[in-house]
C-alpha cells in the first residue's frame, strides 16, 4: 500500500498535469486519468520520467463503467485515496437557440455527472484516510463561470453552477468526518480549452495552470480544523 495517493481526472495536460505533477513532488502516488490514450500514456511518462509513482488509466467520463474502472485500478494498485481531483472538463460555446442536444449532454455529464459518480466510487476510501488522519480532500474544478453566469457558454456555466453547489454539499455531508471539498475557479487559464478566445487574450496574459496547482498545494497543508470551500482565480484588472 502506498503511504498517499491520489487520483487525478483530466491529467493529459493543462490543469490536470500541473495539479499531478504537485501531487507527485509533493509525495503522492499517482492514477492519472483521461480521455485521450495517446496523450494521457505521453503525460503519464512524463510524470514517471520526474521521478513519480504513476499508473495511468484511459476513460470516458461519461462513462459510468469507465469511471467505476478508475477508482478499481486506483484501489488494486495503492490500496488508499487521500486526494481526489475531479478536474476532467469539456466546454461548448453556442447561442442557446442552436445548442445540440449531444453538447448538452456531453457536458452536463462530463463536468457535473463524472464528479457525482466519482464521489460514489470513490468515498470509502477517502472516509479510511479521514479516519487515519482527518484530511481526505477533494478538489474539483469549476470555473469563473460557474460564479457568474456567461452567454454562450450557458450551459457550460450551468454545469459549473452545479460543481460549486454540489462541492458546498459535500463539505455539507462529509466535512464532519474529516473529508473536505473545494472548488477551483478560474478565469482563462492558459490550455488548450481557452484557444477560441486567445485572439483576444494573449496567452501570455492568462492564468497558468501552475497558478492553479499552487492553490492546490496551500489546500494539502492545511490544518484539519480549515475548509477552503472555493477559491476565485481572476486575471489583474478582471472585472467580475
Amino acid at each position: 500500500m502506498a503511504q498517499k495517493a491520489a487520483l487525478v481526472t483530466g491529467a493529459s495536460s493543462g490543469i490536470g498535469l500541473a495539479i499531478a505533477r504537485l501531487l507527485g513532488s509533493e509525495g503522492y502516488s499517482l492514477t492519472v486519468a483521461a480521455r485521450r490514450a495517446d496523450k494521457l500514456e505521453a503525460a503519464a511518462d512524463g510524470l514517471r520520467a520526474e521521478g513519480f509513482d504513476v499508473i495511468h488509466v484511459a476513460a470516458d467520463m461519461q462513462n459510468e463503467d469507465d469511471i467505476k474502472r478508475v477508482v478499481e485500478a486506483h484501489r488494486e494498485k495503492w490500496g488508499r485515496m487521500d486526494v481526489l481531483i475531479n478536474n476532467a472538463g469539456v466546454g461548448f460555446g453556442s447561442a442557446v437557440g442552436e445548442y445540440s442536444t449531444k453538447a448538452i449532454d456531453m457536458q452536463t455529464a462530463v463536468n457535473f455527472r463524472a464528479i457525482v459518480l466519482f464521489y460514489r466510487e470513490s468515498v470509502g476510501m477517502l472516509r479510511e484516510a479521514a479516519a487515519e488522519h482527518k484530511s481526505a480532500l477533494v478538489v474539483n474544478t469549476s470555473s469563473i463561470s460557474g460564479k457568474f453566469g456567461q452567454g454562450w457558454l450557458s450551459v457550460y456555466s450551468a454545469t459549473k453552477h452545479a460543481v460549486v453547489g454540489f462541492t458546498q454539499a459535500m463539505n455539507k455531508e462529509l466535512s464532519g468526518e474529516g473529508i473536505k471539498s473545494t472548488a477551483l475557479c478560474p478565469a482563462f487559464v492558459d490550455t488548450p480549452m481557452t484557444d477560441f478566445v486567445k485572439g483576444q487574450v494573449d496567452a501570455s496574459d492568462m492564468i497558468t495552470p501552475e497558478d492553479i496547482a499552487e492553490g492546490v498545494r496551500m489546500l494539502l497543508h492545511q490544518s484539519p480544523a480549515c475548509i477552503v470551500p472555493e477559491i476565485i482565480f481572476q486575471r489583474p484588472g478582471e472585472d467580475l
